[in-house]
């Protein structure tokens, strides 16, 4: 098994005042040539956005971009007519295809949002724009694998790649297996809040990890964590 190790303190950094941002792979002014992607993950973007700020109207084509919340609420706008707000529990995918505008904002006029933004090179390019999210039950992930991204299945939102991505609510103690969908997949272990051993790699808050050429990982909670996984192609 091969192992990549991005400690949280080794990010990228940016403070542009209403947004706080770490950058796990080179993005806007940070660049790192050993930090590019990850297989087929080319963005992990762990963002502070200030109330009642956002990014504006912007473009994208072909990347699957999927938006997770963590603390508040973010408000999308996008050139096929979506007016949509994910909050804290949703999962939101956008495959950007041949191409589409949209903004990003918290509405809320008090309150903070703290989000992460994943990048996913595509398995097909210029596909017709789609836009998806859905809500999912916290309790759910308890000690077991959530699936929230998915090329296969329906609970999952869809996206156009043979990705996976799962959470976990892990107690302190208590150990997961994750076996691959696919051979030769990697995976990339993200530790949004807790500490975990992930086949014996220590992983504390906001650390993350690639993991390639095996077909399972072992999981075992130091503390009580939350834990998202990506499976993915190592082709990029």
């Amino acid at each position: 098994m091969k192992t990549i190790i991005h400690k949280a303190g080794t990010r990228g950094h940016a403070d542009y005042g209403w947004l706080k941002t770490n950058y796990t792979f080179s993005f806007a002014n940070y660049y790192d040539p050993r930090r590019v992607h990850f297989g087929c993950l080319r963005v992990l973007n762990d963002d502070f956005i200030e109330a009642g700020k956002g990014f504006d109207r912007h473009p994208h084509d072909n990347m699957e971009i999927v938006t997770i919340p963590l603390e508040g609420k973010l408000e999308h706008k996008d050139s096929m007519g979506n007016t949509m707000q994910i909050l804290s529990g949703d999962v939101q995918i956008m495959s950007a295809g041949t191409g589409i505008f949209h903004s990003e904002y918290n509405p809320d006029p008090v309150h903070n949002l703290r989000l992460l933004q994943i990048w996913i090179f595509p398995k097909t390019k210029n596909i017709t724009p789609r836009y998806d999210q859905k809500t999912y039950d916290r309790t759910a992930r308890k000690n077991r694998w959530q699936r929230v991204v998915s090329p296969t299945e329906k609970e999952a939102v869809w996206i156009n790649q043979d990705a996976w991505f799962s959470l976990i609510s892990l107690e302190k103690g208590k150990n997961a297996e994750y076996a691959f969908q696919n051979a030769g997949n990697g995976a990339y272990v993200f530790m949004i809040e807790g500490s975990a051993a992930v086949s014996g790699t220590q992983l504390d808050r906001r650390d993350g990890a690639g993991f390639s050429e095996t077909g399972s990982l072992e999981l075992t909670a130091l503390e009580n964590s939350e834990i998202l996984l990506m499976e993915i192609p190592m082709q990029a």
